[in-house]
């Protein structure tokens, strides 16, 4: 039961979909839709670095009145900068050098790398009540996110309709014409990381298509850049999904390799 976007603009759906959206604005990540009251809703900036690599600029939590705004290392609430660990009206805020956590009673728990990687973990009292990047959570992969009806939608159309619309917002809709290359060159040394015995105790656990298909994208979008952020986004989701799910993924981190 999580949702999460990591690296190359990779997200994972509540129901397991994984599809890459590119967008630069802010996005409604996953809300409580079903009401007319909102018990939450959590929003998302992205933006490129200076390596030219998508971060998530800031996390927009909101739940009923409460309001927490994350940024790496700093952690604001109802427009104060507070200190962590930080509780108040049932949420608590962790983060060290490496993670922010955000723990709300209400059913959520927010896992942030403060660099590109956010996981989104949410009770299943929310089943069929979600809205945004993340789905509605009904447990059907593909429908009523890019099949609703009779219209089937494409992954950045998906996106664009997740767009928060603010009048001061400069920002533009990814294409939505553009197709993804298939990059099936890069399978075989996709394949062979995410097989590599440290992950022995994740293949059981995880669908490994989806992130070779997440690694392939990766690898064509770097354009033979051997840059870290390549593969090593993807590599990291896995292992982080690996131990979500109860497995333990080994070392697989070296001095050549991320």
């Amino acid at each position: 039961y999580v949702c999460s976007t990591w690296g190359n603009n990779h997200f994972k759906t509540f129901d397991g979909d994984i599809y890459q959206f590119p967008g630069i604005c802010e996005y409604n990540f996953v809300s409580d839709c079903q009401e007319s009251y909102k018990e939450f809703s959590v929003h998302i900036q992205r933006a490129l670095n200076s390596n030219n690599h998508p971060e998530i600029q800031y996390i927009l939590l909101t739940i009923s009145d409460f309001t927490v705004y994350l940024r790496p290392k700093v952690a604001v609430v109802n427009g104060q900068i507070v200190k962590t660990p930080y509780y108040s009206s049932g949420v608590l805020i962790e983060s060290n050098n490496i993670y922010t956590k955000v723990y709300a009673k209400l059913g959520l728990v927010l896992i942030w790398n403060q660099e590109d990687a956010l996981m989104v973990e949410l009770d299943n009292k929310f089943n069929n009540y979600t809205c945004g990047l993340c789905g509605d959570y009904n447990g059907v992969p593909i429908y009523n996110e890019f099949i609703s009806g009779s219209v089937s939608y494409n992954s950045i159309t998906y996106g664009n309709l997740q767009k928060i619309v603010k009048p001061t917002a400069k920002c533009e809709d990814p294409d939505e014409i553009e197709a993804l290359p298939s990059c099936n060159e890069h399978r075989d040394e996709c394949e062979n990381l995410l097989t590599s015995s440290a992950f022995a105790d994740c293949w059981l656990r995880l669908s490994l298509e989806m992130y070779i298909q997440a690694c392939m994208q990766d690898k064509c979008a770097c354009n033979g850049n051997e840059d870290s952020f390549c593969l090593c986004s993807t590599i990291s989701e896995y292992s982080r999904q690996c131990s979500h799910a109860g497995g333990r993924p080994g070392e697989w981190r070296t001095q050549d390799f991320c």
